[in-house]
């Protein structure tokens, strides 16, 4: 445990702070920085960050929440999957409580469909061997840290001739997301403190966009400190009038990311537009499976209707919370009509969503 306390030193997460206030704490200007992870938002909420900085300083949350941007449409679609006959359907635990048009995964497990929580796909994999006479529909949501693995149980389906496996893609690109964020003529971004985990796959020279959109990106860790220094490098490149992709989280991510999960995610997925929730239909923002792989797709092999549009729940601010042109506690049903017992939206179910995370260590604690 060493090693991570190292990185929650509150000596010098003190030292940081005041470098942080020598920048920016003396002057006018305020700085607006969005942090495009869920995990981000955890740390920053759960070590009490925001009592670190200076008042002109201000971290919003983005559309770094998975199941957050996943559209209603989909959701509606897993539970009519749900219901057919002989059907598995197979997910990460924080899809459950996601509210779809009129249902849940969770309100329709407890009907008495087959709806099984898993920790990994190859747990997905291993329950359709284990039940030949059913179809096992793997609910794939999620950024690139995730598809890869997806990638992998495709390719081991295949290779094995596992004919009841089936995938149901909604998984997600974050820099197309970003670049829709910066033509949103309301939004005022001054940087992005990148995702972590993302950038492990992706690289850092994915982000080349922000240079010529000159605006300053710093890939940081999930650690206090490293927040706390990702900060401080944005601060220092506006200073400087620069706009850089710089990575603070260097003991993992690299410039060019991971090429061998590339490759295998290249191999079987190919880009298509998406629907995100709140940011609606992205031009090449998501994942499907290639040709090859058809008998392993679940919108090919059930008929899935697709919806032209990302729809939401109409009284629940989640998708402009998603933009970061609102904070959880500007929505009228936080903390009181929505709660993470009885969600109204996405973003008050998943442990990335920034109302459940608001709930846990701000207003609604």
């Amino acid at each position: 445990m060493r090693y991570v306390d190292e990185y929650r030193d509150l000596k010098l997460a003190g030292r940081l702070s005041r470098k942080i206030k020598d920048f920016a704490g003396r002057e006018e200007r305020s700085y607006k920085f969005m942090e495009v992870c869920g995990t981000h938002t955890n740390t920053f909420f759960r070590f009490g960050l925001k009592s670190l900085l200076p008042e002109n300083v201000r971290l919003i949350s983005g559309p770094g929440c998975p199941v957050c941007v996943t559209d209603t449409p989909y959701i509606d679609n897993a539970i009519l999957l749900a219901r057919s006959k002989d059907v598995i359907i197979v997910t990460f635990g924080d899809m459950l409580k996601v509210p779809g048009g009129s249902s849940s995964l969770y309100e329709e497990r407890s009907e008495g469909r087959d709806i099984r929580i898993v920790y990994s796909t190859l747990d997905a994999l291993n329950i359709a061997v284990q039940n030949p006479s059913k179809k096992v529909i793997f609910l794939a949501v999620g950024f690139e840290t995730t598809s890869p693995t997806v990638a992998l149980a495709a390719l081991e389906a295949k290779n094995k001739k596992i004919k009841n496996f089936f995938i149901y893609s909604a998984h997600k690109l974050i820099p197309p997301a970003m670049k829709a964020l910066l033509k949103d003529k309301d939004a005022r971004i001054d940087g992005f403190m990148l995702p972590a985990h993302v950038s492990t796959i992706i690289g850092a020279d994915a982000y080349g966009f922000l240079r010529k959109a000159r605006i300053p990106g710093v890939i940081s860790g999930f650690e206090p400190l490293d927040m706390m220094q990702g900060v401080l490098m944005l601060i220092r490149q506006l200073k400087a009038d620069e706009a850089r992709i710089e990575i603070q989280y260097n003991r993992v991510v690299k410039k060019r990311g991971n090429t061998r999960a590339q490759r295998i995610l290249d191999k079987v997925f190919t880009v298509s537009d998406a629907d995100w929730r709140g940011l609606g239909t992205i031009p090449r923002s998501g994942l499907k499976l290639r040709r090859e792989f058809g008998d392993l797709d679940a919108e090919r092999h059930f008929r899935i209707k697709r919806v032209s549009r990302a729809t939401g729940q109409r009284y629940c601010l989640c998708a402009e919370i998603l933009k970061g042109k609102n904070s959880p506690e500007e929505c009228r049903h936080f903390a009181k009509a929505c709660t993470p017992e009885g969600p109204k939206g996405p973003c008050m179910v998943s442990s990335e969503g920034s109302c459940s995370i608001h709930y846990k260590y701000g207003a609604g604690r």
